[in-house]
């Protein structure tokens, strides 16, 4: 006995320093345990998968917001299929998705609420006007949880997919989740679904975290973005496998003249231990970042099947910046390409922009990459009359497919250093400056 005590002690103490050095940024957001605890079924919610219940929602929604319970309120989906129009979230509460619940979009697209553009892109992302809501949507609300035991949130996109196809969409596509103007919110343990458009999208946010959550979509659905921050500041997303047709991870902030007009960087972001695939990139900056970037790390970075491993991407007309980036620690198998930076990406809102209004791209460190059967290991393509600085690569090996006649780097308008880097980096890139070049952006 006394024995087996001992060998559990150990054990115990074992996992506790395993997960003591679980790193996180998690934290950043407390979740919050809710008293009060009302179920969509005390609403007239039934989750036979036929019946509308957009006015259970609202309504449980409506007494969340209005009754003001200490502590916030949690809102119960239990098992079921549970069809449903758009809806508005609120402060202080929690939507909790019980094992095999469903909050399923409906495809009648008639009634979709319609919201103006957001003025940081000063249209609709797609459409010029407005934009469909977004299937649940949050503006100006603070401490509000989206979690459960994995339940799912189906978008039910096909129809927005085919509009979008047979160019019959009048506004922008409705993106599955967004905040917007909101802080303190936490999305986890959720399985998203089949997005009309963009997955995740925090917009003006502050403090939002995404963890374990799984987002899925056909790797041929158009735009169906992963996680999306959007001119927002401190957003941790962390434990998450995402399968789509876009971008797993793409930090944004505003488009062109509208986007600089508006002001306001994405910041303060951290992309840790995400999993995916897609024909798009794995983790992306831009190509929309006319309110600037900085300061995003993304690291323990897993990626199959993709189109580019790591895409920092901008354009003339965007003006800003993006400066004191760093990708490390990411693994890559059967890419295009693993590597891409380049300042000519992106369309326009209108022909409105200032061509004069040139990014400013520095400070762009990455390291302990890893790739196998990439078509190409990469190109780095800065502009002429703004050439991109900092450029950092450090412990890259990027092994190619057999046969591939592509060149291993394309480079130009660029200047940095490289250390261990395979293929052979370009020539813009020396190694023998690293120290001095790299060490302000390390």
């Amino acid at each position: 006995m006394g024995y087996l005590w001992f060998s559990l002690s150990i054990f115990l103490c074992l996992s506790y320093f395993s997960v003591a050095e679980v790193v996180t940024c998690s934290g950043i957001v407390p979740m919050r345990y809710r008293n009060d605890k009302i179920s969509i079924t005390d609403f007239g919610g039934v989750g036979d998968g036929v019946t509308l219940n957009t006015k259970a929602f609202r309504e449980a929604i409506y007494r969340i917001e209005h009754l003001k319970r200490r502590g916030g309120t949690l809102l119960y989906i239990p098992p079921g299929v549970y069809l449903t129009e758009s809806f508005n979230l609120t402060s202080h509460m929690t939507l909790y998705l019980a094992k095999g619940a469903v909050i399923k979009a409906t495809q009648d697209t008639r009634n979709w609420p319609l919201i103006a553009p957001l003025p940081s892109y000063g249209r609709g992302r797609e459409l010029p006007g407005g934009r469909y809501m977004s299937f649940i949507h949050g503006d100006g609300i603070q401490d509000v949880v989206i979690t459960g035991e994995n339940g799912t949130i189906d978008g039910q996109g096909g129809v927005w997919w085919n509009m979008w196809r047979q160019r019959t969409l009048q506004f922008t596509r409705p993106n599955l989740i967004e905040f917007m103007n909101s802080k303190n919110i936490i999305i986890s343990n959720v399985i998203f679904q089949n997005s009309p458009f963009w997955n995740i999208h925090p917009v003006y946010c502050s403090n939002v975290v995404v963890r374990y959550v799984t987002i899925l979509a056909p790797n041929d659905s158009p735009n169906t973005d992963g996680v999306d921050p959007d001119s927002s500041s401190n957003v941790c997303i962390e434990d998450s496998y995402i399968s789509t047709g876009d971008d797993l991870v793409a930090v944004k902030s505003g488009w062109d003249e509208y986007g600089i007009a508006y002001g306001r960087p994405s910041s303060g972001i951290t992309i840790r231990r995400v999993r995916g695939s897609s024909p798009f990139a794995g983790i992306a900056i831009g190509s929309e970042t006319s309110g600037g970037v900085e300061n995003v790390l993304a690291e323990h970075i897993n990626l199959y099947n993709m189109g580019v491993g790591i895409h920092i991407k901008t354009n003339i007309g965007r003006g800003a910046f993006i400066r004191n980036i760093t990708v490390s620690d990411v693994y890559m198998e059967k890419v295009r390409r693993g590597i891409k930076i380049a300042g000519d990406v992106g369309d326009h809102p209108d022909d409105k922009y200032n061509q004069n209004a040139l990014p400013v791209v520095k400070g762009i460190t990455l390291k302990d990459v890893w790739g196998v059967q990439a078509q190409q290991a990469g190109v780095i393509l800065g502009l002429k009359n703004s050439p991109f600085t900092g450029i950092c690569l450090s412990n890259i090996n990027l092994h190619g497919m057999t046969g591939s006649r592509s060149p291993p780097w394309k480079c130009s308008d660029i200047s940095g250093a490289a250390h261990l880097v395979s293929p052979l980096q370009c020539s813009e890139l020396s190694s023998a400056q690293r120290a001095s070049t790299c060490s302000n952006y390390s």
